[in-house]
């Protein structure tokens, strides 16, 4: 049964038996909002939103960041789908994914940090139906999902992030409003929430 997180909230990923996922799947789905206005529909342009995943050690240094240019960790403990140029899934559907297998996550990232920003330059009241969900990919079960909502003069958000906590791991929704087109332009607002 999936949770609809809050800013702010999270949950525990481990099992109701004990057991401790494995392989996690972040997604992302948006789409671009109708334009309003016979200029805006005539200059309407798709919508790039991109996925990022920064993995940090224990003590806040980064380690290293799968994104659309660099689709799989060192050590492949995680993978990035590749880019969607458009979006369009928006209403439950993935356009973009990240797949974490936990049990191989080197013990030196203490946390891996998910961030949305819009390539393409749109703010996220160009943007619909954004959400990313976290779902335990042995079962297709889909644990937690974070709207993406609001809209705002925003290009980013620094979306959730996935921390080891007592032997195991936790995820936390951010869903802090930022600027930027790349997930560079975001170090700065990712280090408050470390």
């Amino acid at each position: 049964m999936s949770v609809n997180l809050n800013k702010g909230q999270g949950i525990s990923l481990t099992k109701a038996d004990g057991g401790a996922l494995s392989v996690v799947r972040m997604g992302l789905g948006w789409r671009a909002a109708a334009p309003k206005g016979f200029f805006a529909k005539l200059t309407a342009r798709p919508i790039d939103l991109d996925a990022s995943a920064v993995l940090y050690n224990k003590g806040g240094g980064l380690v290293e960041v799968v994104f659309f240019q660099q689709l799989t960790s060192r050590d492949g403990s995680v993978r990035h789908s590749g880019d969607n140029l458009v979006g369009g899934s928006g209403a439950g559907g993935d356009d973009e994914t990240i797949l974490v297998d936990l049990a191989r996550v080197p013990a030196t990232v203490e946390q891996i940090v998910f961030t949305v920003n819009s390539f393409t330059g749109q703010t996220f009241e160009q943007v619909q139906d954004a959400f990313c969900r976290l779902v335990d990919e042995s079962t297709g079960e889909e644990l937690a999902r974070y709207t993406l909502t609001g809209g705002g003069p925003h290009t980013a958000q620094i979306m959730a992030k996935v921390r080891r906590e007592g032997g195991g791991w936790k995820f936390s929704a951010i869903g802090e409003p930022a600027r930027g087109r790349t997930f560079q332009d975001l170090m700065p607002a990712i280090a408050p929430h470390l």
